[in-house]
């Protein structure tokens, strides 16, 4: 009995020494002492993370303080106010100082939406590393000229219009033997803003319509922003009950911007907005059409799942923008569209707005319709 108990003290020293030796994986204490130390170090990496992610989205503190209260900045002439124009390496850049030689080129000029700058066109915090987006790889792939624009999405959306329409004007006097075809795309809020600027191009003799061969409008409100919709309504209400509660977030709710607040009608001319009916539920409202001898190509996005009732998918489209709305009232009747005028609609499935900036389907559209 003694030599067995003897044998198997022998056999657990044994063991022990094993476990522990130097030429075996760490022991206990050791690997206990590596998760105390990963995890000390967590707030440090998080840190670390919220540092990095800072940084690549600083750019975006204008364009969005902008597409707040933008139009209160200009009034004021505050130097935070974002004035249209091009950028290049993260300035604005006169169109004299654009250099363009390259004769006849197709040129493709990108206007970013509500509270984004020409930065979501390039890249991305969150995109893979080494990732390009549209406009990097059309330059390469397609060999297109691509220009880039920034604007104060705050201003009535009339306003940007008009001063595209004179950036646009500019460019192509500037340059008249360098821009071959013209090719605009806007997301949400700048596939507006292009459709105003054409409609004050064909207001003015001297325009750059001549030049302009197709528009990709990728999540535009064409008859409205849903969300916007329901915010002008609260703020009715709430003002209607007049008690000071209800009439302090009415107040604080009118604050946001007039390009905010045109995005409830799709307002793209000055008439509108200045009319004395503007705040109304149903406000007077200037139809805009197609510009003769365009391609225009719908993009949109389609988000929720497909076993939810249609009219509910429709109504939500892709988040921000009704699938109605996107497609518009004015692209709908082939037989009223001017002469020479195409339109062309593609639904993304389970893409959300800001998806639609980022997305292969997308990209393979944008590359073959150029």
């Amino acid at each position: 009995m003694r030599l067995y108990i003897a044998q198997s003290i022998s056999k657990q020293l044994h063991l022990y020494r094993m476990a522990t030796s130097p030429d075996n994986q760490p022991n206990r204490f050791r690997r206990l002492l590596g998760a105390v130390g990963r995890v000390a170090v967590l707030p440090v990496r998080g840190a670390g993370y919220l540092i990095r992610s800072g940084q690549a989205h600083q750019h975006f503190f204008l364009p969005v303080l902008n597409g707040a209260l933008g139009d209160q900045l200009a009034a004021r002439h505050d130097p935070r106010a974002i004035q249209l124009s091009f950028r290049r390496a993260g300035r604005d850049v006169p169109v004299s100082e654009l250099a363009l030689s390259e004769p006849r080129q197709k040129t493709v000029v990108f206007i970013h939406g509500l509270m984004g700058d020409e930065l979501i066109w390039q890249t991305g915090f969150q995109d893979g590393p080494g990732s390009r987006r549209y406009g990097p790889r059309l330059a390469e792939d397609a060999r297109v000229r691509t220009l880039y624009l920034r604007y104060n999405t705050g201003l009535h959306l009339s306003e940007n219009g008009r001063a595209l329409h004179t950036l646009l004007s500019e460019l192509v006097a500037t340059y008249p033997e360098a821009i071959g075809e013209l090719v605009l795309i806007g997301h949400s809020m700048g596939g507006l803003i292009i459709r105003s600027a054409g409609h004050y191009a064909s207001l003015d003799i001297k325009n750059w319509l001549p030049h302009l061969r197709s528009v990709f409008m990728l999540g535009t409100p064409n008859d409205g922003s849903w969300l916007e919709q329901n915010s002008h309504f609260t703020e009715r209400l709430l003002n209607r009950i007049n008690v000071f509660p209800t009439r302090f977030l009415s107040r604080a709710l009118n604050k946001r911007s007039n390009g905010i607040k045109d995005l409830r009608q799709a307002i793209l001319v000055d008439e509108d907005w200045q009319d004395a009916h503007a705040t109304d539920l149903l406000p007077p409202r200037t139809e805009v059409p197609p510009l003769p001898g365009v391609a225009y190509h719908v993009l949109l996005g389609s988000w929720l799942r497909t076993t939810l009732p249609t009219a509910v998918r429709e109504y939500f489209g892709d988040g921000l923008v009704g699938t109605g709305s996107a497609r518009g009232t004015v692209f709908g009747a082939e037989a009223k569209l001017p002469p020479g005028t195409t339109v062309r609609s593609a639904v993304f499935a389970q893409q959300h707005h800001g998806g639609l900036l980022n997305h292969p389907e997308v990209y393979q559209y944008l590359k073959s319709h150029l």
